[in-house]
């Protein structure tokens, strides 16, 4: 049963944070024709959040798993998954495995973008 509450409190908080991408996507799109203002935000907004979140959890408070759950993995896993990516990123750094980091972060943007436009061509034919 503690399970299946986990997922629902993933579930709602993804709900709110696909909300939130959208709605700023969607203020953004007057000021997105040559660049993808909204994303960028987004990512940006999502990692300080993150960064934020995992360290008030770490550092200052204490918070039951379902808490953790809902706000980390939840909305701000639902209104990025960069941020998701950009904790994994810093904490392999920080766990002085610089390395793997910079591997991590380089070949997940770079495969991730082959296989977007793999995924398109396939669809192409």
């Amino acid at each position: 049963m503690d399970t299946l509450l986990g997922y629902l409190f993933v579930f709602l908080g993804a709900g709110i944070g696909g909300t939130l991408r959208h709605t700023v996507n969607r203020i953004a799109i007057p000021y997105s024709e040559s660049f993808p203002w909204g994303t960028f935000a987004i990512n940006i907004v999502g990692g300080l959040a993150m960064g934020l979140v995992a360290g008030w959890f770490a550092f200052r408070g204490e918070a039951s798993q379902h808490w953790r759950l809902f706000i980390a993995t939840g909305v701000i896993g639902g209104f990025t998954t960069f941020s998701a990516f950009s904790l994994e990123v810093a904490l392999l750094w920080e766990r002085g495995a610089a390395f793997r980091a910079v591997g991590y972060a380089g070949s997940s943007v770079v495969v991730s973008v082959i296989a977007l436009f793999g995924g398109m061509a396939l669809l192409r034919r």
